[in-house]
């Protein structure tokens, strides 16, 4: 038994506990998904899975609260599968291993999924209580938010009984967000036709490694570098000079989080491979001194590899390397009217390129509409000089902040009064599905709120203990005190 199981609230620990044990990340759903439709039998609760994949589970007003508006619990139950470098773990068949250091959870060189499995474990807590006192609940955990917010995208009209919506999908204690960026995924490819290397060429892979990534929307303001965009200068610069080929790249895996990792192959001339490392080494320096007091490990290594038999040819090469050096990378605009919120940024998040193909994904978000199609636009004109196909897709608004709901004026007076401060309003860049499952019905007044978690995303991630006990204690009050119809 994890030894998380003994912290507090123990209800939210155990459920989380037993989350860790089903494997979940993205676009790998069918264990959750029946671990969770067993849960709700084994508690009494209706539940069922809804043609998008999401859960749906409800349960009736205690006594004496049917009166009360519907609440909808939301939370989504996949997560981001991230792991160090060393690490042998399986996200597909193996549990994650979970560790406590002083006040945070960890897991062992992997993401923690705690973004969103504390929301799910919350959920299960509530479901699975029979003397909390509530209204009417729904509950949705939706399916694959992580990657494009499929779940949300695909939920149907109607399924859902409420008129409030509490999203536990956000990663500080003590802020409730009101509002949330849209975003947009931008895919630029082409095919080619390889060509013969050069039989006397040597080959060189070039890894850029330990970086911290991190979340492409909350911590996207924070500096961070990006493994793509760093081995793009390498790139250009070695090109020019050392009459180097590209054979392959291989940068990022998820399009919500900055690359940490890229590898790439080149093949030049013998008598060239010094001055290549050379430059490589330079370029290691460099970077450390560039990100001094934001990255602590940047790592940029060279490696004698074996020669590939083909590589890519030298204009589409120059094109698309180009492409990749221009293309904006990171915050773009802050709000003017709140200059430490994001507005606008994009993630340059995933490249692969060999076997005749170079395909390249960004990820854009704004809470300005006008700006994301700015953003888009400039992305898409950066990769169709390069001859590259660009396609859009995946797009969801942004959630418009209500600074009248009812809800957020409840639960501020619970904040203060339980907890002696004020409790923060804001809204945040990350994309939550409140904006689109607002779409489909309009009119539900929403709240998001969470406990701590640092570094989602990342083999860093973790997760406050101190901040538990809060939020559940949040929760549950909210519940107990929604307004009457």
């Amino acid at each position: 038994m994890s030894e998380i199981r003994n912290l507090q609230p123990e209800c939210i620990w155990r459920n989380f506990d037993l989350l860790t044990q089903v494997p979940r990340p993205s676009g790998h759903l069918e264990k959750i998904q029946q671990f969770l439709l067993d849960f709700a039998k084994n508690a009494g609760v209706e539940a069922f899975i809804d043609p998008a994949g999401n859960i749906v589970m409800k349960k009736p007003a205690s006594p004496g609260m049917e009166n009360r508006k519907g609440i909808i619990l939301q939370a989504h139950m996949d997560m981001v599968p991230q792991k160090t470098p060393t690490s042998t773990h399986d996200f597909i068949n193996d549990p994650i291993e979970t560790r406590i250091e002083g006040d945070w959870v960890y897991a062992n060189n992997t993401t923690l999924g705690a973004d969103d499995g504390m929301g799910v474990a919350a959920i299960m807590a509530i479901m699975e209580d029979k003397n909390m006192k509530h209204g009417p609940l729904n509950a949705l955990i939706t399916a694959d938010e992580e990657t494009s917010m499929i779940g949300a995208n695909a939920l149907p009209e109607g399924e859902l009984e409420g008129e409030i919506l509490l999203n536990l999908d956000t990663e500080q204690e003590g802020e409730m967000i009101i509002g949330s960026a849209g975003g947009l995924d931008i895919t630029a490819e082409i095919e080619y036709k390889e060509v013969e290397t050069d039989s006397e060429d040597q080959a060189v892979k070039i890894t850029v490694d330990g970086l911290r990534g991190g979340h492409s929307g909350i911590e996207i303001g924070l500096g961070h570098a990006n493994a793509n965009k760093l081995m793009a200068r390498i790139a250009v610069d070695i090109i020019a000079n050392t009459e180097a080929r590209l054979a392959t790249w291989a940068g990022g895996n998820m399009r919500n989080a900055i690359p940490r990792t890229c590898e790439a192959v080149f093949t030049l001339p013998a008598e060239n491979v010094a001055e290549l490392k050379a430059i490589v080494a330079e370029y290691a320096e460099t970077f450390v001194n560039e990100y001094k007091g934001i990255e602590s490990n940047i790592v940029v290594t060279t490696e004698d590899v074996e020669t590939p038999a083909t590589q890519i040819p030298k204009e589409i090469q120059d094109n698309v390397v180009n492409a990749i050096n221009a293309c904006h990378n990171g915050v773009l605009r802050y709000i003017p009217s709140i200059p430490e919120i994001v507005e606008t940024s994009s993630n340059l998040a995933i490249i692969n390129i060999g076997n005749g193909k170079a395909a390249i994904k960004i990820l854009a978000r704004s809470a300005s509409e006008s700006q994301k199609d700015c953003l888009a636009n400039m992305l898409e004109s950066c990769f169709c000089m390069a001859g590259m196909k660009v396609t859009f897709s995946g797009e969801y608004q942004g959630w418009d902040p209500n600074p009248d709901s009812e809800m957020i004026k409840v639960m501020a007076d619970i904040y203060k009064r339980e907890f002696g401060n004020e409790a923060t309003v804001s809204v945040v860049h990350a994309g939550l599905e409140c904006s689109v499952i607002l779409s489909k019905y309009p009119g539900l007044d929403i709240v998001s709120f969470g406990p701590t978690l640092q570094h989602p995303h990342t083999p860093q991630e973790r997760c406050e203990i101190s901040t538990m006990p809060k939020f559940w204690q949040l929760l549950k009050c909210a519940l107990e005190e929604v307004p009457e119809k």
